[in-house]
């Protein structure tokens, strides 16, 4: 059997369509398939917290993708002990957030596949599995999975079928 770990990004506070939550929705579904699989999980954090008003976000998320500059806090754990990487992202102007694109970019994905995952609140998946061709090198990306922010609490059968 492969050995599978869950890497995320997600984001909190004020959310579109949604209003303020406590918990990001990407997280929700990544709690999801680790409840699923019970696979490893990491969650990246950014050095530079996003503002919680939702505009500002947006704004601030536009600006990091324009200048590649957005640290994580910690790096991803050594996935030479993985075969199958779980991505989990929310849609940023089309893409990842660039906390992800700093995380994975410099890392050798050969012989390995990711299975993409997505929320939004209408991009579905957005340019995001092109993007994870471009950043992560050698990988094979797998179908993805895209659910509405809006509709994640009532996600988990529809996560259950993806995997």
């Amino acid at each position: 059997m492969n050995k599978s770990i869950i890497i995320y990004f997600s984001r909190a506070d004020e959310n579109y369509a949604v209003g303020f939550i406590e918990k990001g929705n990407t997280e929700i579904i990544a709690e999801y398939i680790k409840e699923l699989t019970g696979v490893d999980i990491f969650k990246v954090e950014p050095k530079v917290p996003y503002s919680k008003d939702y505009q500002t976000c947006v704004e601030e998320a536009g600006e990091r993708q324009k200048t590649h500059q957005a640290p994580s806090v910690s790096p991803v754990p050594d996935l030479s002990l993985y075969d199958v990487i779980y991505l989990g992202s929310p849609v940023y102007w089309g893409v990842m957030p660039e906390e992800l694109v700093t995380a994975l970019k410099d890392i050798d994905f050969t012989g390995k596949t990711i299975r993409p995952f997505v929320t939004h609140e209408g991009s579905g998946l957005g340019n995001i599995p092109s993007q994870i061709q471009e950043v992560c090198h050698g990988a094979q990306v797998s179908r993805g999975l895209a659910i509405k922010g809006s509709q994640v609490n009532r996600a988990k059968e529809q996560v259950a079928t993806w995997l």
